[in-house]
């Protein structure tokens, strides 16, 4: 689940984007002699920690998976380089961006010293490290490698394969944190539109494309526009992940702010409520989405005159 900013959100009106697509997992395509081995085992479970949500878990065990590859297979092997990926994509996850970096540049680095530099690899490898300057306000570093991976996939993959959705959504977010906001409404419509042909109205990876559109027009005051994408986003997102997924608290956080800066505070609140005990179950209280929820919920407190617990 991508948190906005790696700096401490402020407490205020901030809806979240939801990232798209970044951890390459490895769970085919592997040689014959790896099939059951211990990395093989690790990186399943990974994977399936990964998407019920139970990232500290998945983070324990990535650890795990790296270890195995680092001791059983070429420095180089695909392996190593997938678990470099997942690792640190799961630090990302974490708000931990400083053990993220190093691990998604080695893997970066390994990808392109030993497939090329046009290769699909190195395009996930790009995109994720870009993801990572870009949560941090690091857009002068994130903008080339987002494009450099985004023309490597239209070329590999055609303009309307679901990658390239993922690397058009990353680059609208990026526009979108700069103000562009032309740009990136341009970027996450094609987004979404690939996506809503490529995987079906009610995948996923079509709700994120929802969400981040609408967060844009939240930014830009569209307040009914935002509503119905954020409404449907959550929609489908509860029924495609369950009611518990980090992305579903996120989603609930959005349309809870949303609600906050109409002042309907009374259809706001338990949102926020359940967005914090998802948040707080998943990522863990000290998580920097968690803070933001808090300080979303003082603000609304505040603003209705409650007092910062609500009292």
């Amino acid at each position: 689940m991508e948190v906005e900013s790696g700096k401490k959100m402020e407490p205020t009106r901030r809806p979240t984007a939801l990232s798209i697509g970044l951890v390459l997992f490895l769970v085919s395509g592997a040689p014959t002699y790896a099939q059951g081995t211990a990395w093989e085992t690790l990186n399943n479970e990974v994977e399936a920690l990964y998407h019920e949500g139970h990232y500290e878990r998945a983070l324990v065990v990535a650890k795990k998976a790296l270890s195995v590859a680092d001791m059983t297979a070429d420095p180089n092997h695909r392996f190593v380089t997938t678990s470099l990926n997942n690792l640190a994509w799961l630090y990302y996850t974490q708000g931990h961006y400083a053990q993220a970096e190093p691990l998604f540049k080695r893997a970066l680095a390994i990808r392109e010293q030993t497939l090329g530099s046009d290769d699909i690899d190195v395009a996930t490898s790009l995109n994720n490290l870009a993801e990572l300057y870009r949560v941090q306000g690091q857009y002068a570093q994130a903008e080339p490698l987002y494009r450099r991976s985004l023309a490597i996939s239209e070329k590999a993959l055609g303009p309307d394969h679901p990658d390239v959705a993922t690397r058009l959504n990353n680059l609208a977010g990026l526009y979108r944190g700069q103000g562009q906001y032309g740009q990136a409404e341009t970027l996450f419509k094609r987004a979404l539109a690939i996506s809503e042909t490529a995987l079906g109205p009610d995948h996923p990876d079509v709700a994120r494309c929802l969400n981040n559109l609408a967060v844009l027009h939240d930014t830009r005051g569209r307040y009914s526009q935002a509503e119905l994408l954020y409404k449907r986003s959550l929609a489908i997102l509860e029924k495609a992940l369950g009611p518990h997924h980090p992305d579903v608290a996120t989603s609930l956080n959005n349309l809870a702010t949303l609600y906050g800066s109409q002042g309907r505070y009374a259809q706001a609140e338990p949102l926020y409520k359940r967005s914090l005990a998802i948040s707080e179950k998943a990522l863990g209280p000290d998580h920097p989405f968690v803070a933001n929820i808090r300080g979303n919920l003082a603000v609304l407190y505040k603003k209705s005159g409650r007092g910062k617990d609500g009292g």
